[in-house]
């Protein structure tokens, strides 16, 4: 079964406000098998109300419409869906009741307009609001003799989210055919969003039961799939085997396989490995520190880091010598390489990571332009230096410096112990 969700109101066509309902409850959709397939935005034009959800009732099997049940002139919903489905109204006086009784405790009076609130289309249940006055209501129709449902739900997230949960959901899945959901997320970091679809689509498009989408935020891309299934084993099966295929294609650009971030995979494998971190940065400003301990528990693993912008602090916290600034500049590999072994050293950090470079929009020049940025992991066996030629604002060039810090420590930490490989905890 395929779904619609249409947001009412004007005031989230304006800049000021942004439909956050719509991105709630394709969640707990797609737990009932059930897929989302539009999501208009619509003002309070009374006829290009009617004409939307009748277009809605043409092509989904579920119409959840929130918003527009308030008492004024422009909460038109009802009246709305009545119209679509042609069917009349009448005043439900339970809830008149209700509503002037909650105006009386509160000391204000009540007006004509209020009631209107209580007005239930022709064939609708309602839906107890217990959180707020519009009750919702809920629909099953045949629309040009097709089976469809409705349920109209109040706007306040707070409301329509109870709501949903108590009253919606359990009518939903006494109608929708048994299903098992299995979901699955791959993430994967610094590297584009073309290259991943190019390399994975022949994969994920051999999977035609498998709903696969590409989400891209800043440094990261993550592939989401969800599949529905008569047994829940059948539908795992199914998104594992998918998941597993395109992270064989994609690494090692592969950070999690189950949808964690990269800083608490980070912080899983120094728990692991039993291993303490330390950071001294410069243009990403501490962001790499605070994205590590923004994650519960992470004091087991990190010690700290500095905030090192000016040479002065590089020296005093980090041990970078006067001379080695002089002769290369503060953004360099070797100033890079001194950040992260003086962090470590001072600190007794088991890794340390130094990153300078600049972010941006001043300070480029020919020789060392915005976006060059040099970043350092080091540990009591060695120290491995990188250098970046990032692009975009300054924002962008610091999470993407802290992006790349994440992966450089994800490959040291993930490939020790391998033939070859870094030995990170052996002096």
């Amino acid at each position: 079964m395929i779904a619609e969700i249409i947001a009412v109101g004007s005031e989230m066509l304006t800049p000021y406000r942004q439909d956050t309902n719509s991105l709630a409850m394709p969640a707990e959709l797609n737990r009932l098998g059930v897929a989302v397939a539009f999501k208009p935005i619509l003002g309070a034009e009374f006829s290009q109300l009617v004409d939307a959800i009748r277009i809605a009732l043409r092509r989904v099997d579920i119409v959840l419409l929130s918003g527009g049940l308030g008492p004024t002139e422009d909460d038109l919903t009802r009246e709305a869906v009545a119209a679509a489905l042609e069917r009349g109204m009448s005043r439900d006086q339970t809830v008149v009741g209700s509503l002037k009784e909650r105006f009386n405790r509160r000391g204000i009076q009540i007006r004509e307009i209020n009631f209107k609130q209580g007005d239930v289309i022709d064939g609708a249940e309602l839906l107890p609001n217990a959180n707020g006055t519009a009750p919702g209501q809920w629909i099953a129709a045949a629309y040009e003799d097709i089976p469809r449902y409705l349920a109209l739900l109040p706007g306040p997230p707070k409301e329509l989210t109870a709501l949903f949960a108590e009253q919606v959901r359990p009518r939903l899945a006494a109608v929708i055919p048994a299903q098992h959901i299995a979901t699955a997320l791959l993430r994967m970091a610094v590297v584009p969003e073309s290259e991943v679809d190019a390399r994975t689509a022949p994969i994920y498009q051999a999977y035609p039961d498998v709903s696969t989408t590409i989400l891209s935020t800043i440094g990261e891309i993550q592939l989401h799939f969800l599949c529905a299934k008569p047994s829940q084993a059948e539908a795992e099966a199914r998104v594992a085997d998918v998941l597993q295929r395109c992270a064989d294609e994609m690494r090692p650009v592969v950070f999690s396989e189950d949808g964690s971030s990269p800083e608490v995979v980070i912080l899983r494998l120094l728990a692991k490995r039993g291993l303490t971190l330390a950071t001294a940065e410069s243009c990403t400003g501490g962001l790499l520190s605070q994205r590590l301990t923004s994650v519960p528990g992470s004091s087991s693993s990190i010690l700290g880091g500095a905030v090192v912008y000016s040479n002065a602090l590089k020296t005093t916290f980090a041990g970078v010598s006067p001379g080695l600034l002089d002769q290369h500049g503060a953004v360099s590999e070797s100033v890079a390489r001194a950040l992260a072994e003086g962090i470590r050293q001072r600190t007794g950090a088991d890794v340390g990571v130094g990153i300078t470079g600049v972010a941006g929009p001043g300070g480029g020049t020919g020789e060392k332009p915005v976006g060059l940025v040099y970043l350092a992991v080091s540990t009591r066996a060695t120290t491995e230096v990188r250098e970046l030629r990032l692009m975009g604002d300054r924002e962008r060039v610091r999470w993407f410096s802290s992006q790349h810090a994440l992966m450089l420590l994800f490959t040291l930490l993930q490939q020790d112990g391998s033939p070859g490989a870094v030995t990170l905890d052996q002096p």
